[in-house]
């Protein structure tokens, strides 16, 4: 894969994660990268390398000083947080290895402004995607589900979420691909990430956490069906996943209440129906304060790995996780957004592709309960991957 420029995080939702007045005129001033094996806790690792740079500015989490758009100013920062990271921070399994090593599980990227260059640029590369190949059997998939329902049945866990991956080879400039995925319906943190023979595309449409001022949002979706009148009535209907997304909600209330202020916690809007692609989901946004002396490690640490992509409780279901999936959750179940003066936007990588200098990888999951039909779970994972296949296959 040939070398391309880092690409700054666009988010297609107000207020966007990067200043719509700043997105065309930033190149990269300095980056941190962190892979598993280099030890060290990546929480702190990365609230220093961007506390050094006055971000998310000088008081903390609060809103700072607005920025100069000056020439050479620090806008702000570009955040990925893998899930074998997210569960680092928090003494958790990390799982089996990630089938893209190439790809840091920890990436910073720090903005400033500049004049952009004009001038003629040179055309991709033809681009080329073979057949995608699992990593596992849809049969295998099943099974794995079994076993989750089998644990949830011990009372190990209530709630898991199980993640498969596929990967396909590909010949060309891959940067175009992964820029279609913003593209799609619903991709509320759109952008790219690249470095060294590596590259991110996200169309994600689950907000991790925003702050706003000192109010902290974070928006889990727990639920899908076809985006069709009869789908969005079953949805509505449905009692196993108005109970599966319970669960979420009441984990994420938790997760916020450990950087929050006591009892300012609320759920604001509670199964939601909306649309991503051609699937309805349901969303509920929870909200706190936050709370006196909580820094960006601390913020980290209560809400990665995220909630609707792990299970209840959130250590017993990464065990679980660890143990049932046979590959490394990579770029996907983390965290990719933008941290700016006194401000934070997060993303959940869901519908999140890595690619590598021969392969591109995609992971999709759902989650399970009790409840759960195998062949079903492995259909829902296949209708999530679907979209975001479509998009990197071109017109």
């Amino acid at each position: 894969m040939r070398q391309v420029g880092p690409l700054v995080v666009r988010t297609l939702t107000t207020p966007a994660a990067v200043p719509h007045s700043c997105a065309a005129s930033l190149r990269e001033r300095t980056r941190l990268q962190w892979w598993i094996g280099d030890g060290g806790d990546p929480a702190q690792l990365v609230a220093d390398f961007l506390a050094e740079h006055a971000l998310p500015g000088p008081t903390g989490l609060l809103p700072a000083t607005p920025a100069r758009h000056g020439h050479l100013d620090v806008c702000g920062a570009a955040l990925f947080v893998s899930a074998a990271a997210g569960a680092r921070m928090i003494g958790a399994p990390t799982g089996p290895p990630s089938p893209a090593p190439a790809v840091p599980d920890l990436v910073a990227v720090v903005y400033e402004h500049h004049q952009p260059r004009t001038g003629p640029r040179t055309p991709p590369a033809p681009w080329q995607l073979g057949p995608w190949q699992p990593s596992w059997t849809p049969h295998q998939h099943a099974a794995a589900v079994d076993t989750a329902r089998a644990a949830i049945g011990r009372g190990d866990i209530y709630q898991v979420n199980i993640v498969g991956h596929s990967s396909a080879p590909y010949a060309g400039d891959p940067l175009p691909a992964l820029t279609r995925l913003g593209a799609l319906p619903g991709a509320r943190y759109a952008g790219t990430l690249t470095g060294a023979g590596w590259a991110i595309g996200c169309a994600s449409p689950e907000t991790l956490l925003e702050t706003n001022g000192r109010r902290l949002i974070t928006r889990p979706i727990k639920g899908t069906r076809p985006a069709t009148g009869q789908g969005r009535r079953e949805l509505l209907a449905s009692a196993k996943e108005r109970a599966e997304h319970i669960m979420i909600v009441d984990l994420e209330r938790n997760d916020l209440a450990r950087v929050a202020r006591t009892g300012s916690v609320r759920v604001d809007e509670l199964y939601a129906v909306r649309r991503w692609c051609d699937l309805w989901q349901a969303e509920s946004t929870i909200s706190a304060d936050l709370d006196d002396g909580v820094d960006l490690a601390d913020l980290l640490r209560a809400v990665c790995p995220g909630g609707s992509v792990t299970g209840a409780p959130k250590l017993a279901a990464l065990t679980q996780i660890a143990a049932l999936e046979p590959v490394g959750r990579g770029v996907s179940m983390g965290a990719f957004g933008w941290v700016g003066p006194g401000h934070v936007d997060l993303g959940l990588t869901i519908r999140t592709v890595a690619v590598d200098t021969d392969r591109v990888h995609l992971w999709a999951g759902g989650g399970i309960t009790w409840g759960s039909d195998p062949s079903a779970e492995v259909a829902e994972a296949a209708a999530k991957a679907a979209p975001v296949r479509a998009a990197l296959a071109g017109p």
